[in-house]
């Protein structure tokens, strides 16, 4: 793989971008989508002078874990809800009639009415692609290019099959995978099977045409990339041998974090582990050959990637799968440098954004100072008294990324009225801007002013905290499940008044795009 120039000069000198999930963009059809509306934030982007558009990941959802982007059940597959209804129009596989949608809230996701509608167009699309001369030869090229799609194809149409019953569930040949019960479902499932398959035809081509109108015009994509998977996900059940479980499939230790100041019992996330120091090398091999598919298929997704949990590449915290809290876990060793240097070879070469926050001990550090990543400095975490706070702004690395807060944190807006932030804290970040009151209603100009004026070579700015939105605007608050991934931002909010605000402040501190920054060479 050689990278476009996209994103290694991006890192590399000022620049800016928006933090925005797919799933959150405006839309009629309940979900924000790969449509119209996402190249009209594309360009919203370009006269804001922004340079680049982080997402957050976009693989198949599942209500059972809450719709979180962080818990699907493929590493690989994109999410069939975030296919554009327009698009099939274009195509002639739908009528302008058929995509019409139902009422549709236009600030939030309705995942159950979405997915209905949404998939009530694709079964159509998929009829009529059936009578195309050409729909073989089209399904055998994807899976050609993507064959990890032979799995995945298969794991959705036997969920189906079995009631979406977790695969360890399964009856114990399919479970485990042994050739002849694998090739009698795949003769008895194959219609199911192609219409997956066609799912996935549909939402790369679409991503593709997305990501080449953004180098178009000069947007470079970031990507994010979850460490683990689900237990739950084809991913595992097709590749049991690298994940620490037993003979029935399920897991003998799980991911999670110890205790710390946000939570006294730390966070049982419950993820399979990788078996990162098995002694069989064959079952080595597989690991590292497994995370090069993944890595070279995100990125052609994306011109870059953050890589979520970074830490646990040095060492991560397992648990008892037994244990019902993350206390009584340990720390085991991850693959450490060696892994990066060999996934950079492999792919020639990678951009990757090291998400470091949590405990990081100086390994981690080091580790990631070793690579040349940078690092994440959040704003939002800076204000507690302390002047070593290394996310302080002027504690902040060149080579880091700083951000105004995540996805999991409240919106500037909602810290700054939050009964939790102390008021020593909020007085404080005023005193950073020059301002002594306590008006919330400016603070998120505040501080992306601050961003923006940071030593980062890169400042991300959620969209939220760019239109001032409260937390009713929050998109997670971990350890919840329910009431999550829900805000999008309604169309007339991407307006050229807020566009020329962003063009003007990203101006003032040296961060427009350069001509060169995000054009494919």
């Amino acid at each position: 793989m050689k990278n476009n120039g996209t994103f290694v000069n991006i890192l590399q000198q000022r620049s800016s971008g928006i933090l925005l999930p797919i799933f959150s963009l405006p839309g009629p059809h309940g979900i924000g989508d790969l449509g119209p509306s996402a190249r009209r934030f594309i360009d919203f982007l370009k006269a804001g002078g922004q340079s680049c558009w982080q997402i957050l990941p976009i693989g198949p959802v599942n209500p059972l874990f809450g719709n979180s982007p962080y818990m699907s059940p493929s590493a690989f597959a994109g999410s069939p809800l975030l296919i554009s209804p327009e698009l099939l129009v274009g195509q002639d596989l739908l009528r302008p009639e058929e995509a019409e949608p139902p009422d549709f809230s236009e600030y939030s996701v309705d995942y159950d009415r979405a997915a209905q509608h949404k998939n009530k167009l694709l079964a159509l699309a998929w009829q009529r692609f059936q009578r195309r001369s050409d729909r073989a030869d089209l399904l055998k090229e994807f899976v050609r290019s993507h064959p990890w799609c032979i799995d995945y194809a298969l794991f959705v149409a036997l969920k189906q099959r079995y009631r979406d019953k977790p695969w360890y569930e399964w009856p114990e040949d399919i479970r485990q995978r042994r050739p002849g019960a694998l090739a009698q479902a795949q003769r008895a499932l194959q219609d199911q099977i192609d219409a997956v398959v066609f799912n996935q035809h549909l939402f790369f081509d679409q991503w593709t045409a997305l990501r080449n109108y953004a180098q178009q015009q000069g947007i470079g994509l970031i990507g994010d990339l979850p460490i683990y998977v689900a237990l739950d996900s084809s991913d595992v059940w097709a590749n049991q041998g690298i994940f620490q479980l037993d003979d029935s499939g399920t897991s003998t230790d799980v991911a999670g974090v110890p205790p710390d100041y946000f939570s006294a019992t730390g966070q049982r996330w419950g993820n399979p582990l990788y078996r990162w120091s098995a002694d069989d090398a064959a079952i080595r091999t597989q690991l590292w050959d497994w995370w090069e598919q993944r890595l070279r298929l995100n990125f052609l997704l994306a011109d870059t990637l953050r890589i979520d949990h970074f830490r646990g590449f040095s060492a991560y915290w397992a648990v008892d799968a037994m244990e019902e809290t993350a206390i009584n876990g340990r720390w085991l060793p991850g693959p450490g440098q060696p892994f990066f240097e060999e996934m950079d070879r492999r792919l020639g070469g990678m951009s990757i954004i090291a998400e470091d926050l949590g405990l990081i001990t100086p390994d981690v550090a080091l580790l990631r100072d070793n690579l040349g990543y940078p690092g994440m400095k959040i704003l939002l975490f800076a204000f507690d008294g302390n002047p070593r706070n290394t996310y302080l702004p002027y504690n902040i690395e060149k080579n880091s990324v700083v951000y105004t807060g995540t996805h999991d944190n409240d919106t500037a807006v909602g810290w700054f009225l939050s009964p939790e932030v102390t008021g020593e804290s909020k007085q404080r970040a005023k005193r950073f801007v020059n301002r002594n009151d306590d008006h919330a209603g400016s603070f998120h100009q505040e501080l992306i002013h601050l961003a923006l004026s940071a030593p980062a070579n890169l400042a991300m700015l959620p969209m939220q905290d760019v239109l001032g939105f409260g937390n009713d605007c929050r998109l997670n608050v971990p350890g919840i499940l329910a009431d999550n991934w829900q805000w999008r931002c309604a169309g007339r909010y991407l307006n050229a008044e807020v566009a020329a605000w962003l063009h003007s402040l990203t101006d003032l501190f040296g961060r427009l795009p350069q001509p060169t920054d995000c054009q494919s060479q």
